[in-house]
């Protein structure tokens, strides 16, 4: 059982669901700790799925997705079930929520994630193919800087308060699942999986890093990797030499893990 959820679901379960969407550090009372202008809040993104074949990294939570899986583990834990059911579920239903899913849905199924996992399509990972899945992001917990989502700035490798997160979240999943395919969301969040690389917990080549960040703030980018749009239509802010080497980058990836998978079951 989680010790963070014993720990505040009594703080969870007295809250409104009103004053859960209106701030979702509840005035303070699931905040973890602070620095400066950063500050880290409790929210139920803690479950591990042991049996996943694909780990899907983001940054961290932002309010949105921490007020979606604070909502779910409140009606789950009100509706009798399990703290670790609960994890569960706050775990799915708030991962990548939002119109974020559906970019990342896109981009996953553009280069085959799907058809390496052996699925029709990547949107059943929310659903009916959860068991293959781990959604997580570099920081665990959501991180706010200045009341705003954290994007990356300072450094999470080099600032304390969030290195400590990483060491405590994204280096025991990586031992968990060391055999998983990582596809880190944006350059920070891939700052981070290559650091675990670099400790070696995981192995560059399970590594599909050059995704952009399924944000409406990148739809740009992430347009041209769906190869939505061309080169001559993209503004200055959009590198499409760094977007095709890394698409073929995570082709040429994907193909030597299905080769592996196949000789595994061969």
């Amino acid at each position: 059982m989680s010790n963070f959820l014993a720990r505040f679901a009594p703080v969870i379960t007295a809250a409104s669901e009103g004053e859960i969407r209106e701030d979702p550090t509840l005035s303070g009372r699931l905040v973890l700790g602070s620095a400066g202008d950063l500050t880290i809040s409790y929210a139920p993104f803690e479950h591990v799925v042991p049996t996943a074949r694909i780990v899907i990294v983001g940054i961290t939570p932002g309010a949105e997705q921490a007020r979606n899986a604070l909502l779910e583990v409140r009606r789950a834990i009100v509706a009798g079930a399990s703290h670790s059911d609960a994890l569960a579920r706050a775990k799915v239903f708030a991962s990548f929520s939002g119109p974020m899913r559906n970019a990342l849905v896109a981009m996953l199924d553009h280069v085959g994630v799907h058809r390496g996992l052996g699925i029709a399509g990547a949107g059943s990972l929310w659903t009916t193919h959860a068991h293959l899945v781990h959604f997580t992001s570099a920081l665990r917990f959501p991180v706010f800087r200045a009341g705003e989502n954290y994007r990356g700035n300072p450094s999470l490798l080099r600032t304390p308060l969030l290195r400590a997160q990483l060491d405590e979240g994204l280096a025991e999943e990586a031992r968990i699942l060391p055999h998983a395919i990582w596809v880190p969301c944006g350059p920070k969040a891939a700052e981070a999986v290559n650091e675990m690389v670099r400790r070696r917990h995981l192995s560059a080549g399970q590594v599909l890093d050059g995704m952009p960040h399924p944000s409406g703030a990148n739809a740009e980018r992430i347009a041209y990797f769906l190869g939505r749009s061309s080169r001559e239509g993209l503004s200055v802010k959009t590198d499409p030499v760094r977007i095709d080497a890394a698409r073929e980058a995570m082709l040429v990836k994907l193909a030597r893990f299905g080769e592996m998978a196949a000789g595994a079951t061969a």
